[in-house]
């Protein structure tokens, strides 16, 4: 006889924080969790932050599920360690199925590399953000552990809303676009294995070809202890565009988000992998109807499985530069793009939470 699924004998519970100012891979969970529900599945989101006490309330929250879903990593529980290792122990004690998805793995500090590898000790299923990150996983010591493997699409961090919020951030981005300046964005984390500071040298080969330009970094700088921050700044006096950046630092407001992208002609990436299919604020920068140039996957086949993605470079506005592109073909490349050009269809977007849901539920049946 064929075992029930993990849906059919219970709900599926996703374990989130209830971090205000949540990170991408967040962003992501509570989005498949409401995602997950709109399939018809019975989704239900679990808030756990490290407190004391929490064991008992996981012992509770988790009776009589079928699943439990866990995102990694997930920045507000880096103070809170043990509190994935737990949940999933106590899953597997009330005999539901254990499925994390895994985001990042070779951009892992070594030591958050040893914590997850310790949850994975605990988990049956592994969803891979993309197709490089599973290459990197399976190229690991860890890769030998026999789970039940998968992908899932990574859809926009955001939605773009209906209304917009002005701000003091908006008026500056828009003032200097009103100079005549081009605004070049990038949107997300600011923190070194994302090579944010390259938009910073891609300016300033801008400069150089007598183009004013002006720079907005939507999001913030990700805690470390290598001081991230004093050295983005010094890179950016190093250069010389003291006035041609602006960091807005965290921003709460999805309407202020993408009014700060109404304000930008252009985003640009460059990541050291080549653009892959788990950067989620590629494609919120996309649904903004601005242009964005990245340099191109290393991986071949790395859309394969995310049709949103698929179709955006097809319509061409999703570009790619070479992988191992200089600033300077950036800058040449921008200077000669259309950045006037608004092409990108909304309804593009819709299937991506619904196939995100779709992967999840495969590996439930």
């Amino acid at each position: 006889m064929t075992p029930p699924s993990a849906a059919s004998r219970g709900f599926v519970v996703s374990l989130i924080s209830p971090s205000r100012t949540p990170c991408g891979v967040e962003t992501f969970a509570r989005g498949l969790a409401r995602a997950t529900g709109e399939l018809g599945l019975d989704s239900r989101t679990l808030a756990v932050a490290g407190r004391r006490g929490e064991a008992a309330e996981l012992w509770r929250g988790l009776a009589g599920a079928g699943a439990l879903i866990v995102n990694l990593p997930v920045v507000a529980w880096k103070r809170a360690l043990l509190t994935p290792l737990i949940a999933l122990a106590i899953a597997r004690l009330r005999g539901a199925r254990t499925i994390v998805v895994l985001h990042e793995w070779a951009d892992l500090h070594p030591l958050r590399r040893a914590f997850v590898s310790a949850y994975l000790l605990l988990a049956q299923v592994v969803l891979f953000s993309s197709p490089t990150v599973r290459d990197q996983f399976l190229s690991s010591p860890a890769g030998w552990l026999p789970f039940v493997l998968g992908l899932a699409p990574i859809p926009p961090n955001i939605a773009p809303p209906i209304a917009r919020l002005r701000s003091a951030a908006v008026a500056r981005v828009e003032a200097e676009r009103a100079k005549g300046r081009l605004v070049l964005g990038h949107f997300g984390s600011i923190y070194p294995k994302k090579q944010s500071t390259f938009a910073l040298e891609v300016a300033r080969a801008l400069q150089a070809m007598n183009r004013s330009v002006f720079v907005v970094f939507v999001g913030g700088f990700v805690r470390a202890s290598d001081d991230v921050e004093s050295q983005f700044f010094a890179r950016v006096r190093e250069l010389g565009l003291e006035e041609s950046i602006m960091v807005t630092g965290y921003v709460e407001s999805d309407a202020e988000i993408f009014a700060l992208f109404d304000a930008v002609d252009v985003f640009l990436y460059s990541f050291a992998e080549g653009l892959t299919s788990r950067r989620g604020s590629v494609l919120t920068c996309l649904e903004s109807g601005r242009p964005v140039i990245v340099n191109a996957p290393k991986r071949e086949g790395e859309f394969a499985h995310h049709a949103v993605f698929r179709r955006l470079i097809a319509q061409g506005a999703l570009r790619f530069a070479p992988t191992d592109a200089a600033p300077a073909d950036f800058a040449r490349a921008i200077g000669a793009m259309d950045v006037a050009s608004r092409a990108v269809a909304p309804e593009i977007f819709a299937p991506a939470w619904r196939d995100a849901a779709a992967a999840l539920r495969a590996v439930l049946t």
